[in-house]
Formats: C-alpha cells, structure tokens, sequence
C-alpha cells in the first residue's frame, strides 16, 4: 500500500515537471487557477515579461501588474467566467518589466473532473502591443485618407456649383451632379473599413435602406432599373460596412460591364430569411450575354468577399449565367448587428 503511494507521488511529479516543462517552453505566458480563482502557476515567460519576484503574483496579486484602468474590468471578465465556466477572454495592458504597459490577450479554459465539475483552469496571456499599435496606425491613416476622399467629394460639389452659377442653363443638372456627389460621400462612410474606435454607433438602419443609399448615386437607380424587394432586416456598423462594400463593388462592375452598362438592363436586390440567415440575391437581365466567368478577379471583388466571409461568417456563391450575372449571399441573422451578439 505504501509502494502505491509512494509510486502515485512520483508519478504526480513527474506529470508536474512535464508540464512545467513544456509551459516554460511554450511563447506564451502561461498561468493556472484554482476552482475559486486563485492563481497557482505562473509559468518562466511570465516571470520574464513583468520582471516580479517568483510568486509575487500567486493567489490575486496577479491583478496589481495590471493596467490600473484595466483592473477592475478584468476582474469583472473573470469572475463572470468562474461563476458560469464559460472560457475567459479578454484584452488588457500588463506591465512589462521595462515598466512600460503592454497590450496583452488573455485567455482560459476550465479543466473539468469526471464529475463535470472545474478542477483547475489554465491560461495564457500572449504579447499583442506591436499588433495593437500596427493597428492603431493603420486606423490613423484610414481616418486621413477617408478624410480626404470626403474633401475632394466637397471640392467637386463647390466646383460644380460655381460653375451652374456661371451657366444657369445647366442649373438644374448640375442640382442633380451635386446630389449624387453627396450621395457618393454619404456611401464611403459605410464602405470604408471601420474599427471600434472609428465606428459611428449611429449607424443604424433597415438594409434595405443601406442598399438604396449605396445605389442611389447611380443614374440607373433613378431610372427604376434597381428593384430591392423581399423581407427587409435590421442591420447596424457591423454589417453595413462589409454589405455596402458588396453592393458597390456589384453596382459599379454591373455598370462597367453588366446589365447597367447599356439602357434597357435591369438589376433585381432580394432580401430575405432562411434557417437564420439572411439571403440576399443580387440577379442582372437585359445586360450583354455572358460568355463565362471572367480570367482575372478585382481587388474589390476579392476585399467584398473577404469582408463577408471574414467579418460576417457568411457565404457567396457568384454564377455567371449567359442573362446575366446572379450572385447569392447568405449571412448569419446574428452576426448582422453588435446588440445581438453582446445579448448572446
């Protein structure tokens, strides 16, 4: 009886060593807790990273090398994820031994007994600073490039009505030039990529409404060759920015090359729900005939599909017919508003 003993507490260090050999050569920070939240193991990346004395951090002294703007949030994600056993998750700043703040992901999975019940959980926190910052800089340069696409759209528009003042003749042509250049602007906000920071929380409308605002700078749109119909959803800044940018980049190869590159072409928008998705269809008639699927893909095409596929979880399925392009697009009624997923 106690060889048994004896042979289960080597077998227990031995698993012990193994694991800690295998964590401390692991990039990742890595850390466990007991059932309660009490913190056990940091493993020698973390020790590395925040520069504190081995053990310092055991028990909830980990939540002092935290960010002091952090600290309460991350104790509020944390004690959501002890009370219901769903994984941990979240972003915060550590200090880094250099004494700088670090942008850092953490995350954690309960380890449950044969009971079902949490025996332990194990996290790991990885460094995110340098794609935060690339982040951030990336989104600067956004907000002056959209910056100034949204002056030149004003420059034309002030153009244009110096010159109509010059030509009253042309008064009422250039009203129209100006309405579509502002509805021009108007469908930027929605097509260029958006982040939390630069998202307008007041974007919040039916898509059908979306659609007619991306399409209504398209002399097409005016002439009732655009049909939107079928049931109309809610969407907000999540789905707006990668919907419009679909719609556009639809709308402007249909009047280069598709059913809206001649008079008589018509497109037909249909919206509706299926298995909680939404299902959109975008059809063409009347354009030229339709000898395949083209050799080369655009970039927007490619950025449309991705911003679907990647932002929304959803699907496109594109067929060249001989009549006339149709494309299919299903996306999951969840993902087309923040509300609804923050309530899940």
């Amino acid at each position: 009886m106690e060889a048994d003993l004896i042979a289960a507490r080597n077998a227990l260090r031995e698993s012990d060593a193994r694991f800690n050999t295998l964590a401390d050569a692991l990039p990742h920070m890595v850390w466990s807790a007991l059932p309660d939240g009490d913190h056990d193991y940091f493993n020698q990346r973390w020790y590395e990273f925040t520069g504190v004395p081995a053990g310092s951090t055991d028990g909830e002294g980990w939540n002092g090398v935290f960010h002091p703007d952090d600290q309460e949030r991350a104790w509020e994600v944390w004690r959501r994820s002890l009370a219901t056993g769903e994984p941990y998750e979240i972003e915060y700043r550590l200090r880094h031994h250099s004494g700088e703040y670090r942008w850092t992901l953490g995350r954690a999975t309960p380890m449950c007994g044969a009971d079902g019940r949490i025996v332990r959980w194990i996290g790991t926190c990885t460094d995110i600073d340098a794609a935060k910052r690339q982040a951030k800089q990336i989104e600067v340069l956004s907000r002056e490039l959209s910056h100034r696409i949204k002056n030149i759209f004003a420059v034309v528009g002030s153009l244009i009505s110096m010159s109509a003042r010059q030509a009253p003749e042309h008064k009422e042509f250039a009203s129209g030039i100006r309405q579509r250049i502002g509805a021009l602007g108007r469908a930027h906000e929605f097509v260029r990529p958006h982040s939390e920071e630069s998202r307008n929380p007041g974007i919040d409308t039916t898509l059908h409404a979306l659609v007619a605002e991306i399409l209504s700078p398209y002399p097409a749109f005016d002439a009732k060759r655009i049909e939107i119909g079928g049931s109309d959803e809610m969407v907000d800044d999540r789905s707006a920015t990668p919907l419009a940018l679909l719609i556009h980049e639809l709308a402007t190869n249909a009047t280069k090359y598709g059913s809206l590159s001649n008079e008589s072409g018509k497109v037909r928008i249909t919206t509706g729900v299926a298995d909680e998705d939404l299902v959109l269809e975008w059809s063409e008639v009347g354009g030229p005939a339709i000898a395949g699927e083209p050799e080369r893909t655009g970039f927007g095409t490619v950025l449309s599909e991705i911003s679907i596929r990647d932002q929304l979880g959803g699907e496109i399925d594109r067929r060249w017919e001989p009549g006339g392009l149709r494309v299919g697009v299903r996306v999951p009624c969840k993902n087309l508003r923040r509300r609804e997923l923050s309530a899940e």
